[in-house]
């Protein structure tokens, strides 16, 4: 398996374990009464600071996966991961941070180094972009 194949495996499974962890804690919330199941809407209005949090973490993970995720694919099927497989750790890295720091905080702070892990992965995007168009 190539770096980039591992990178997208791991980006899916990041993922896959946001959705886990809140339909777990959804699940605890309806079977322990404090919520009825038709109560729960995607985006965990309603629901404590950090439910909402997570379910935005989710989305941005979701949101970014098609472009991200996508371009790691086309070097896969392309065989050309020698453009992505260097900086495909880098962007899982800042996707983990931004999901994290996403989970912690919305102050400021946070909210400005969010932005900054994001940028990261913007970065990494346009320059496979350019490299996988040959520019």
């Amino acid at each position: 398996m190539t770096i980039s194949a591992l990178v997208l495996t791991l980006f899916l499974a990041w993922t896959l374990l946001l959705l886990v962890v809140m339909e777990v804690l959804r699940s605890h919330l309806v079977i322990t009464g404090r919520i009825r199941s038709n109560g729960i809407t995607p985006d965990n209005a309603g629901l404590s600071p950090f439910m909402r949090r997570l379910a935005r973490a989710h989305a941005n993970c979701v949101e970014g996966l098609p472009v991200f995720g996508g371009l790691l694919l086309v070097a896969l099927v392309t065989g050309r991961t020698e453009v992505t497989d260097a900086l495909a750790p880098w962007l899982l890295g800042a996707r983990i941070v931004q999901s994290g720091i996403h989970l912690a905080s919305t102050s400021a702070t946070a909210v400005n180094a969010r932005f900054a892990a994001f940028a990261v992965q913007m970065a990494i995007g346009i320059y496979w972009v350019w490299k996988l168009l040959g520019l």
